[in-house]
């Protein structure tokens, strides 16, 4: 009886053991990339990458369990011919997938996803045309023999052993229900757990080395993922020819990304009276610790400030006496995923998909966190909640992030969100480590290395459960919660030394809640605040010029004294030359708002869903010129 079920664990540790050991196999094939990785970084890719080896196996063993209920009732010659039949494909498929992954690393740098199999579907005689013929042969032959050696493996281990037949009726339901109970707890590791993030590849990302976040990556789980996502984005969003957006794109970029143009007659060019060159400088120090603050759900309709609903925010609105305050500021989306990399990397997002599920084209951004390493930053991530979600940890740690603070760095007793940890107890966090860094300070000036951080947080959003109450309305009471958080950390960070030499970003994660209820296509949902505070602003000062979030790199990077113009997208808000406009998207549509027109299209029925201002329908063009561009991008990362 027992036979069944050791049968089962073993099948799906064998698959497991196959994955784990895959991977010092791939280090050893690319010994010359990993010469400097110790003893410890190889156990940590093992270690690291086995959530979607454990994954991945899960997926492996559903068949096989399903096929050992079927043995408690029949011993048929069909069913062995078929539980072979499953193992010699597997054993294919497998020595297929590593062996190409093994093969393609080494020219293109990223492990085994669907962009192979797009290319060769699709023009099979290019896609062969860069290897010679004896490439493909020694190929097949390793593939054949690590097939024929896990196929062995599973014969031997698997295949071969012989099940009794069950006579009493009560013995094959109970152990149909065993074995039904067993394949369905494959879910939890297919899954990935019990948390809000399901299993992606960002899970395995554990180091600022891409290189090893490669090697604990299983390839057959990133195909499976890619497979589950790919969409040929260069095909996507064809508004126009290529030369009619290229031309209009040249419009609407910052003078320091290259073939910028800014034609004089430009609705989107700022005028000289709008902002005199005098006034472009922000802050009173050339390199000031950065800390950027991203607000779960914040609007500017929660800010009396910003002609918002009074008695919300109120330390924000408190903040805007002293801080530099943009006043026509805009979401470039609609959740955190594809907020973060417009903050972050200054990177639009996209309607209909997040560059953030693609690890292999997340790497290849700009990032705010690489510049400022360059300049000799330290660069650190704090989040309250599950850093694995939507691939987020991967993203930061391939941005330059070395250090990543989330809910499993906090006890068991402070994740009680739903989201992980409620928001004080993340800027406490925070706090502790800037008081600890304090005691080691130079005396003389009160900085040494410069370091940039980001905190997220997460308590204001559903379900709205927060350890206060000021307001009766559970959201605005969660938004007036996080709102004192952020008033308790300035007043703290204020008693340190580092005050002196910090800039705060404070800014919204995407589009925000509002005490009504809205749609997609009202233009105010859009409409976020971004305050800079700290010592180190020169003066506190109104900005009206229109910019959205991919615009804060860029900005920053500027009053930084720092080069930007591989942020393609990210425009700096205090360059009279620069276009100024907002640019936003959500499924399936974009906005584009400047100071003459704020317009929304929708791409699913072709048309324009609002149009206001002065000169209505002049950013239609450029908005569609601006999303075929991002396409064209995107498909190319």
């Amino acid at each position: 009886m027992k036979e069944r079920l050791i049968a089962f664990l073993k099948t799906y540790l064998l698959f497991v053991c196959i994955f784990v050991v895959q991977k010092p196999l791939f280090m050893l094939c690319y010994h010359s990339l990993y010469a400097d990785a110790s003893w410890k970084d190889w156990l940590q890719v093992m270690w690291h990458g086995l959530p979607l080896d454990l994954s991945l196996a899960g997926y492996l063993t559903l068949i096989p369990g399903l096929l050992a209920i079927v043995t408690v009732w029949t011993l048929s010659g069909a069913l062995h011919r078929i539980w072979k039949g499953y193992f010699l494909f597997i054993s294919i498929l497998l020595s297929v997938i590593f062996v190409v992954d093994l093969a393609l690393y080494g020219y293109w740098g990223f492990r085994l996803d669907a962009t192979p199999l797009f290319y060769f579907f699709s023009s099979p005689k290019e896609a062969m045309a860069s290897v010679s013929v004896w490439f493909v042969l020694g190929g097949l032959l390793v593939m054949a023999v690590y097939a024929m050696l896990l196929y062995w493996l599973f014969r031997v281990l698997l295949i071969g052993k012989k099940y009794r037949q069950m006579k009493l009726p009560y013995h094959r339901l109970g152990m149909s229900f065993l074995l039904l109970l067993l394949t369905g707890l494959l879910f939890i590791p297919i899954r990935g757990g019990f948390t809000v993030s399901t299993m992606n590849t960002g899970k395995v990302y554990f180091s600022t080395n891409i290189l090893l976040n490669h090697a604990a990556t299983n390839p057959a789980f990133s195909l499976m993922e890619s497979l589950s996502k790919q969409k040929d984005f260069a095909s996507q969003y064809r508004f126009m020819e290529p030369d009619e957006a290229d031309r209009l794109f040249a419009t609407l970029v910052d003078p320091s990304v290259e073939g910028a143009v800014q034609p004089a007659d430009s609705l989107l060019a700022l005028s000289a009276d709008s902002l005199t060159m005098a006034g472009r400088t922000l802050f009173n120090t050339q390199r000031p610790d950065v800390c950027i603050v991203i607000l779960e759900g914040f609007s500017s309709r929660l800010m009396a400030t910003l002609g918002g609903t009074p008695d919300i925010a109120v330390q924000m609105d408190s903040l805007t006496r002293e801080a530099v305050l943009f006043t026509n500021f805009y979401a470039n989306s609609f959740r955190t995923d594809r907020g973060l990399v417009s903050i972050l990397s200054g990177y639009p997002a996209q309607p209909t998909t997040s560059i953030m599920k693609y690890p292999r084209k997340t790497q290849n951004l700009p990032a705010i966190a690489r510049s400022l390493k360059k300049a000799g930053y330290s660069a650190k991530y704090y989040y309250g909640g599950d850093a694995d979600f939507t691939n987020m940890r991967s993203y930061l740690m391939s941005s330059g992030f070395e250090d990543i603070v989330s809910d499993v760095d906090f006890p068991v007793s402070d994740r009680l969100s739903k989201w992980g940890v409620h928001d004080h107890l993340v800027f406490r966090r925070l706090l502790d480590d800037l008081k600890e860094e304090a005691a080691t300070l130079p005396a003389s000036d009160g900085q040494q290395q410069p370091a940039y951080r980001v905190i997220q947080t997460s308590s204001s959003h559903e379900p709205f459960e927060v350890p206060y109450r000021r307001l009766e309305n559970n959201a605005m009471n969660s938004f007036a919660y996080t709102d004192s958080c952020v008033g308790d950390f300035i007043r703290q960070y204020r008693e340190l030394p580092q005050w002196k030499n910090t800039v705060v970003l404070l800014v919204p994660d995407h589009l925000g809640a509002t005490p009504e209820p809205v749609n997609n296509f009202m233009i105010e949902r859009y409409q976020i605040p971004l305050l800079m505070v700290g010592g180190a602003i020169e003066k506190p000062r109104r900005i009206d010029v229109y910019g959205s979030q991919q615009d804060i790199a860029a900005t920053l990077l500027a009053q930084l004294g720092l080069p930007h113009g591989e942020f393609v997208f990210s425009k700096d808000l205090m360059n009279p030359a620069s276009p100024h406009f907002a640019f936003f998207t959500v499924p399936d549509a974009f906005g584009m708002a400047t100071a003459d027109n704020r317009l929304i299209f929708d791409n699913q029925s072709g048309k324009v869903v609002l149009d206001e201002g002065e000169h209505k329908g002049s950013n239609l063009r450029a908005g569609e010129a601006y999303l075929q561009k991002l396409y064209d991008d995107l498909a190319t990362r």
